[in-house]
């Protein structure tokens, strides 16, 4: 059995989580087992289901504290000696790649999860790393051709020097449910509601307050509407102001941080992700899966449209328009909402199929490495 030190970061709820968690659970833990290294303000990490699967949790500075990030990583990498360093944290893999060449890990996978927009102060220091990324690499990887391009650029892609490795999601276990969407609705109240839900970090990347305002011009269209709201961020409080400012605060139910999202999807009618950037949502496969429309940004790849239910409306467009859109492809859905867990599975997103491949990509790196 090989031990992968996979550098995590920060693990929140979220897609990045998600995301890693699918390839873990579905590779052959005999013959692959990931060692989780992760920021230690991390607020998500799943260590009970980690441990019991045979992994091991390792919780450093965060890379705020970017030095002792690295010193920390040093030493866990010289403790267990492992073949393979596989980094999730798109421009920012260039600290731990360094560490693992200078302890001497063979396979160094550098992975493009995420983008930047102009809107974003992030995308400044972005741009600063984002050649670096390459460095200290032997492998590079990307949760779709978008990702890959923006990361590490069209020639190294064109070359075929980028292994895509889709985000993926386990399509069967978000497959809809008719019973638990009865459930779930009248546990929450719905029962005659037409839900738009939105599930994820509240930030700037994920146009957060203007979320709140799409759903604003979709509450005045329709008086049955509501909003669900799942998740956390720093941007909870603008959130909550713009909501008392418009008025809609009976409007809308805020469920906090959760892990329990399967019923949610659901419940929904569509759900709302206008993001300034994205990589390849999870959030988008899971609740299309589902069958539940998804109302994305222009600015997110077309790749997350994984079956008929992607909808695209540009960052320009008013408030009224995407609910006008929004109001539309619900009304049409609702009478015929089934499952699309096969067409996801069938455009490759499914996780049981990708992490063999992940661990069959480990195993002929290492062999690769040791000629």
């Amino acid at each position: 059995m090989i031990r992968v030190a996979a550098i995590i970061g920060k693990m929140d709820s979220g897609g990045k989580k998600n995301l890693v968690m699918e390839y873990y659970r579905h590779i052959d833990r005999n013959i692959v087992q990931f060692d989780f290294i992760c920021d230690s303000d991390s607020q998500a990490i799943p260590d009970e289901e980690i441990e019991s699967l045979g992994g091991r949790v390792y919780r450093i500075p965060p890379y705020k504290k970017i030095f002792a990030n690295m010193r920390e990583i040093k030493r866990i990498c010289k403790e267990n000696k492992y073949p393979v360093m596989h980094a999730w944290n798109s421009t920012m893999n260039l600290f731990p790649m360094k560490v693992a060449k200078s302890v001497g890990i063979p396979v160094r996978i550098s992975e493009s999860l995420s983008m930047a927009h102009e809107g974003d102060w992030k995308t400044i220091l972005k741009k600063i790393l984002r050649p670096m990324s390459k460095w200290y690499a032997t492998h590079f990887m990307s949760c779709g051709d978008d990702c890959g391009r923006w990361q590490f650029g069209d020639k190294l892609f064109n070359a075929g020097k980028v292994d895509v490795f889709k985000t993926v999601i386990n399509t069967e276990f978000n497959a809809y449910n008719s019973g638990l969407r009865e459930k779930t609705r009248k546990e929450f109240g719905w029962k005659d509601k037409i839900v738009v839900g939105h599930i994820g970090r509240f930030t700037a990347q994920k146009n957060s307050v203007h979320l709140i305002e799409i759903f604003a011009a979709v509450a005045r269209k329709e008086p049955k509407a509501v909003l669900c709201l799942i998740g956390d961020g720093e941007l909870k409080e603008a959130m909550m102001a713009k909501i008392k400012e418009l008025g809609i605060e009976n409007r809308v139910d805020y469920l906090g941080r959760r892990e329990d999202i399967q019923q949610f999807y659901n419940a929904m009618d569509c759900f709302l992700l206008p993001s300034l950037y994205e990589g390849l949502p999870v959030v988008g496969l899971e609740a299309e899966s589902c069958g539940l429309p998804m109302f994305f940004s222009t600015e997110v790849t077309r790749e997350a449209n994984a079956c008929e239910l992607g909808h695209f409306i540009p960052l320009s467009a008013s408030e009224d328009e995407w609910a006008d859109e929004m109001l539309k492809a619900m009304r049409e859905n609702i009478p015929i909402r089934r499952s699309h867990a096969k067409e996801v599975a069938d455009a490759g997103f499914d996780s049981a199929s990708e992490a063999l491949r992940l661990q069959n990509y480990y195993l002929n790196a290492i062999k690769e490495a040791s000629k």
